[in-house]
């Protein structure tokens, strides 16, 4: 990296600190993400660690072959830098295999891998929604029993209900079902697991349509979902949103730089309308100026007084996504040291310091253990000698 004074120069150090936020919880980890000035903060903010809904066709399937457990170095890694909320994936035919239905006994081996994750996540004083990635489908089937639905959750919700850091996100992305049905599924699950006796745990529920915010009226959910009740009054709307043309979430490109303001607009004015509470459970788009705007002004929006959102999470961290998978987050926990011989790449924006990192931090964000730079100005001969010096 090229130096960037030919002479000498005294510049005054900008300092700057960052805060780093074991069965159950250890406290309570609240997300240190920066929000905007002027702003509430999001009470949830995270990642999805996906991995154990890998290889959707192989049942039971084979850990390590077929599917993984989110790592417990991930998620020291994401806490380290303030989040607080893990939505963690897995499929319900390896919890209940489809030999004995989904009111039969867990798989016992699945089940283990789920808890222990689970426990170490609110064992850092952060929260775990736990979510079966089925799209309301069971067995290559549409899930329709509501009582069979609410009893495989309240089996499940007894694993963890002495846990107030799980969140029970009752289903993934519903689709090809009416609102109506989806709404009528989520109901009694809800009713079963609270009359069950969890009745700490906040519980999450998605819409048809792939819970999409931008398509919330169009679907039919925003009138299926007013009636929605909760005994334990600790309950939120899942929406999902991304920022490409079709909003699938399969291309970088994003709209333009305030689609993501504009796709969330209208499932803001019904949460606020309605007096719920929403999560966003997934986001994603590419890293690229454009979508970089629209995610920030999204955060943004979502964060102003008196808004109906509880906190986002972006989708997706897991290492098998693979380094090209362009709304990844995984980082490479090997990379253990960068030094960077350069000016200021340590030193803040002080103009905007909420909205800006320095290079030093950036590198720290995507992966290595440790970071050497400087917040100071250098001149060429400087650099060579605190490399080999370092050395």
């Amino acid at each position: 990296m090229a130096n960037c004074l030919p002479g000498t120069a005294t510049v005054a150090p900008t300092t700057s600190t960052s805060a780093k936020p074991t069965t159950s919880t250890k406290g309570t980890t609240t997300s240190t993400a920066a929000a905007p000035t002027g702003t509430q903060k999001f009470k949830y903010f995270g990642v999805n660690e996906s991995g154990a809904e890998f290889g959707n066709t192989a049942w039971p399937g084979t850990l390590g072959k077929d599917y993984i457990w989110p790592a417990p170095s991930s998620i020291d890694y994401f806490t380290g830098l303030g989040f607080n909320t893990f939505r963690v994936t897995f499929l319900m035919e390896r919890m209940s295999p489809p030999a004995t239905g989904l009111t039969g006994p867990f798989n016992s081996t699945y089940l283990s891998g789920l808890t222990t994750i689970v426990n170490y996540i609110t064992g850092k004083g952060a929260y775990a929604l736990i979510d079966p990635h089925n799209f309301m489908r069971y067995n290559n089937a549409i899930i329709s029993d509501s009582t069979q639905f609410s009893t495989w959750w309240v089996n499940l919700a007894a694993q963890f209900k002495s846990n107030s850091h799980v969140i029970f996100d009752l289903q993934n992305e519903p689709y090809g079902i009416a609102a109506t049905s989806v709404f009528s599924l989520m109901q009694s699950a809800v009713t079963a697991i609270r009359a069950s006796g969890a009745t700490s745990q906040l519980i999450v529920v998605e819409g048809t349509s792939y819970t999409g915010a931008w398509t919330w009226t169009s679907s039919g959910n925003a009138a299926a979902f007013t009636g929605l009740k909760d005994p334990s009054n600790n309950i939120a709307i899942e929406m999902h949103q991304y920022l490409d043309s079709d909003g699938s979430g399969t291309s970088g490109t994003c709209v333009d730089s305030t689609i993501g303001v504009d796709r969330l607009s209208d499932a803001t004015a019904w949460l606020k309308a309605n007096n719920f509470k929403g999560l966003l459970g997934e986001i994603g788009a590419g890293s690229n100026t454009v979508c970089i705007e629209a995610v920030s002004g999204a955060m943004a929006y979502m964060q102003q007084p008196g808004s109906p959102w509880l906190g986002a999470l972006w989708w997706a961290a897991g290492p098998w996504w693979g380094a090209t998978y362009f709304t990844s987050i995984t980082v490479d926990l090997t990379a253990e040291l960068a030094v960077l011989s350069a000016c200021y790449s340590a030193t803040g924006g002080q103009s905007a310091p909420d909205e800006t990192i320095h290079l030093a931090a950036a590198l720290l964000f995507v992966g290595f253990r440790s970071v050497v730079g400087t917040m100071w100005a250098m001149t060429n001969e400087d650099g060579p000698t605190i490399s080999m010096d370092f050395y």
